[in-house]
């Protein structure tokens, strides 16, 4: 079951980041708009099973730790591809990291998802995604 959640996850971010360089800052911000509504919105079971199962098993279970750690990692590469596309279009600075870059909004929305657990309000969240939007260093004019 974690291991067909996380290929799943990991399916819908790669189809979500997935076009051209003219539009990979659009679908990056809608992705990670859509972390801080889904998580809002789905007030029943805030926070997904890779999160909720990394740090409830992973502690217990290396083969759990072991491929939630591969997720991560495929969603960081994934979110890198994405920001190197912005990069390319003009839409991110080119000078910026974007394996820094995509290690944060990594970090944000996995904790995006961590504060809907805790039940933070919708409002809060998506300032959140939207703070974490506004700090990518745009090019100079």
């Amino acid at each position: 079951m974690f291991e067909g959640y996380c290929a799943d996850i990991s399916e819908q971010v790669e189809q979500a980041l997935a076009g051209p360089d003219a539009e990979a800052f659009e679908r990056l911000r809608a992705h990670v708009r859509a972390v801080a509504a889904d998580t809002a919105a789905d007030v029943e079971h805030r926070g997904c099973l890779l999160a909720r199962g990394t740090s409830e098993l992973a502690g217990q279970d290396p083969a759990v730790a072991a491929h939630a750690l591969r997720t991560f990692e495929f969603l960081e590469d994934l979110f890198v591809a994405c920001l190197e596309k912005a990069q390319r279009h003009g839409d991110i600075d080119p000078e910026a990291d974007p394996r820094a870059l995509a290690g944060l909004l990594l970090a944000v929305l996995r904790g995006i998802e961590a504060l809907g657990k805790a039940d933070k309000s919708e409002a809060s969240l998506r300032s959140i995604a939207e703070t974490a939007l506004a700090v990518l260093p745009r090019p100079a004019p």
